[in-house]
């Protein structure tokens, strides 16, 4: 590595003042964007979609994922691929729905034909070509160079070389079990995406989704409104803690007032439901033990794994990516989960707490978008007024949720993936 990096100095700790920097220019420079995509993007797991989102054979999803065209399919052996949307022949997209279920894909401008595998089918015309072209590996629909499956959350890594997905994942698995273990029958995407964009950097993001210390100020009026509804079965305040999970995950877990259909009753469920609820929470712990089943039911998670897989297992389970159009503009997917036995009075509830906090149009999201709009405004004094600090925390021994520990461990990650060396030196 040369002895300079442009990217040298933009992630400054310095731990004798307990201080944390991240240089605003980070959020605005076209060129770190750049390199952004090549170094983070291209090498990094990244989410694809839930295998639920396919339960039967010849059943596709087309996204498109890290600048890539993606499809997700589930062939007819019933296996679960990842391939690129690109005719091998002259580069169109074979599949132009967004999903659906077929036998094949055809691609519409010369008519060859591909199944959900990938393997080339059908050339039009194929005796003008060699003998056995249709077999060989320029016939055949590529796919992603790496790709896997883990508790039915599919990633794709354009990387060859990238070390396995359960290396990758490591200590943020333990976060992802707790969310795949709530049914013995499994975890299902409910109903469609959302989408939406925020005209703000992909990172704010990433640091917004497990920052508890906006909680209170920026969610007063859905914390206000829980407890003028009486649901709070727990003290107002949130408590909890963060976590530095390795390789840029982090999570944190805390207490809330808010009702969680896997098994946290507030008064507005009913009678009926706290019998639910109560014999939910008795399965679990038959399963799992008191331990386990308690921190299930009773605890939320907030869980980023780098660079931009966002797991909310709040008062709804809520799967979010992103992807940056611009330094200062980003496009937004999120997905309901939830457990594929649910009755319909607990799915009934878990949509409307999806909806009513974490939808578009809920208690937090409008109000986070405009959080992360008004800094992206801010940046534009990013050279007379460059840093962003993030040094709540610094020093103890467990980082409580409402401090910044998780996102000093993203970003050491990302300074770390992007090749230049973390600044140590005098505080600002």
């Amino acid at each position: 590595m040369p002895d300079h990096s442009p990217y040298d100095s933009l992630v400054v700790e310095t731990r004798a003042q307990s201080s944390f920097r991240v240089a605003r220019q980070v959020f605005v420079d076209d060129g770190i964007l750049a390199a952004e995509r090549e170094r983070i993007f291209e090498r990094c797991w990244i989410y694809l979609g839930h295998e639920s989102e396919l339960p039967r054979k010849g059943d596709f999803v087309s996204r498109r994922v890290a600048g890539r065209e993606v499809i997700f399919t589930r062939d007819t052996k019933g296996a679960l691929n990842a391939l690129l949307n690109a005719c091998p022949h002259r580069g169109a997209r074979v599949c132009r729905e967004r999903q659906g279920n077929a036998k094949s894909f055809q691609c519409f401008y010369h008519g060859w034909i591909f199944g959900l595998d990938g393997a080339c089918r059908d050339i039009p015309g194929g005796e003008s070509y060699p003998a056995g072209f249709k077999e060989s590996a320029e016939a055949q629909l590529p796919t992603v160079p790496r790709f896997g499956v883990y508790r039915g959350f599919a990633f794709v890594c354009f990387d060859k070389g990238a070390i396995s997905l359960e290396d990758y994942l490591g200590n943020a698995k333990e976060y992802l079990d707790l969310v795949a273990d709530q049914s013995e029958a499994g975890m299902v995407i409910v109903g469609g995406t959302q989408e939406y964009s925020i005209q703000a950097n992909w990172k704010l993001l990433c640091e917004n989704s497990y920052d508890g210390y906006h909680a209170a100020t920026n969610h007063a009026t859905y914390l206000d409104y829980l407890k003028d509804r009486g649901d709070n079965l727990v003290p107002i305040a949130l408590t909890g803690t963060a976590r530095d999970l390795g390789n840029g995950h982090a999570v944190v877990e805390y207490r809330a007032p808010w009702g969680r259909p896997v098994a946290q009753w507030i008064p507005a469920w009913g009678e009926d439901g706290k019998r639910e609820l109560d014999d939910i929470y008795q399965r679990l712990v038959a399963r799992f033990g008191e331990a386990k089943a308690e921190r299930m039911t009773h605890t939320n998670r907030n869980l980023v794994i780098f660079p931009n897989l966002v797991v909310n297992d709040i008062m709804a389970i809520t799967i979010r990516t992103f992807y940056p159009v611009s330094p200062g503009n980003m496009v937004v997917n999120a997905w309901a989960l939830a457990p594929a036995d649910e009755t319909e009075a607990r799915r009934r509830d878990r949509l409307f707490n999806f909806l009513e906090f974490l939808g578009p149009g809920g208690f937090a999201t409008p109000d986070d978008i405009e959080a992360l709009e008004q800094c992206q405004h801010g940046y534009a004094n990013n050279k007379e007024a460059g840093w962003n600090n993030l040094s709540k925390g610094m020093g103890r021994d467990v980082p409580a949720y409402d401090d910044e520990a998780q996102m000093r461990a993203y970003w050491t990650e990302w300074q770390r993936r992007m090749g230049g060396r973390m600044g140590e030196g005098a505080a600002a």
